[in-house]
């Protein structure tokens, strides 16, 4: 590394801990209870895709009929995850169904059985069969944690228990396989956080400080991605559909996890996202890289759209935890506009 690269290294890592020790502590939450705040029916309405089919499929695995991969199947941990915040454990048995289909695809590595998809591409290869089991991962790993936080953990904890060795197997996997998350994501932070999501939540039910480690060393490259205004950056600009993936991910995550250095660098990527909600709750896509304008196909071959539910889940964590009524007005709005405007969502 050249001088001039560890100077640039330094000053960045200062500034980011002048920043976080500047930035105005917030009161120690837990998500059960920041899920249990949100507005009436809104957890409900937004997790009602998350049902496993009869096979336990969920995601784009239940939209082709058959299995793909293993990242489709997180939405069973958020259907999982909702119906422990509304009290409801005959329909968290049922999504739990979706977490069981998972693990019966596990290999013996650790990772997950992965099959060509509809438009041709596939998670086969290392880098990919390790990105698919982290973003399963970072789900199955935050329904733990919020069970564990619930008042419904002695329903659950035999079925943990049991389940905790093939996740301490997959854990391994995609430990074994970090050096290939940046090379492969880096272009898209979201992703960056999405791993580190992973690594932390399945770090903090494993007892296991390594991940930990590994979580917040991506989370630290993470900050890095991001333009002037500190817009976190996807494919080489702003998206108004990723940019709020990455606030909701990074801010789920810094509830489980102390992360004070990314929380202070939420403010500024926050401002433009509210920017970005017409006056209707309409998400504009206006000279987005990735989503709406017709640059990015998704797994059918299809123009890849604004993701609806991601938008209005952030703006409502997000506000809820730092009391900003502007981002609770905007999640009203989009919720209003999603709800008036229905679209499939995605995996």
């Amino acid at each position: 590394m050249t001088s001039y690269l560890r100077l640039l290294t330094l000053g960045l890592f200062s500034a980011l801990t002048i920043a976080a020790a500047s930035a105005p502590a917030r009161p120690v939450l837990r998500e059960y209870d920041i899920l249990r705040a949100f507005p009436a029916g809104r957890l409900a309405a937004l997790s009602s895709g998350d049902i496993p089919d009869e096979r336990g499929l969920t995601g784009s695995n239940r939209q082709n009929g058959s299995w793909l991969e293993a990242g489709a199947q997180r939405g069973s941990c958020r259907g999982v995850i909702a119906a422990v915040v509304a009290g409801d454990l005959a329909a968290a048995d049922n999504a739990w169904r979706g977490i069981d289909t998972t693990f019966a695809h596990q290999r013996a590595d650790g990772g997950f059985e992965s099959v060509v998809k509809p438009n041709g591409t596939s998670s086969i290869a290392y880098n990919a069969n390790v990105e698919t089991a982290y973003f399963f991962l970072q789900e199955l790993g935050r329904a733990i944690l919020v069970i564990r936080q619930s008042p419904h953990a002695a329903h659950f904890e035999e079925r943990i228990t049991a389940l905790t060795p093939k996740l301490r197997r997959a854990a391994d996997f995609i430990a074994g396989g970090y050096d290939t998350i940046i090379p492969k994501v880096g272009h898209s932070v979201n992703r960056v956080i999405i791993a580190a999501k992973a690594f932390g939540t399945c770090g903090l039910v494993l007892r296991d400080e390594k991940l930990v480690a590994l979580s917040r060393r991506l989370i630290s490259h993470s900050i890095t991605l991001r333009d002037k205004d500190g817009v976190f950056i996807e494919n080489g600009g702003r998206d108004s559909s990723y940019n709020v993936v990455s606030i909701l991910f990074g801010s789920v995550l810094a509830l489980h996890l102390p992360l004070p250095e990314f929380e202070a660098v939420l403010p500024a990527a926050v401002a433009w996202q509210l920017t970005r909600i017409l006056p209707d709750g309409k998400v504009d896509v206006t000279n987005n890289t990735r989503t709406g304008v017709g640059k990015e196909a998704n797994a059918w071959g299809k123009t890849k759209e604004v993701n609806y539910t991601e938008v209005i889940f952030a703006l409502t964590y997000y506000g809820l935890i730092h009391q900003d009524q502007a981002a609770l007005a905007a999640a009203d709005r989009v919720f209003t506009y999603a709800h008036q405007n229905p679209k499939p969502r995605k995996s």
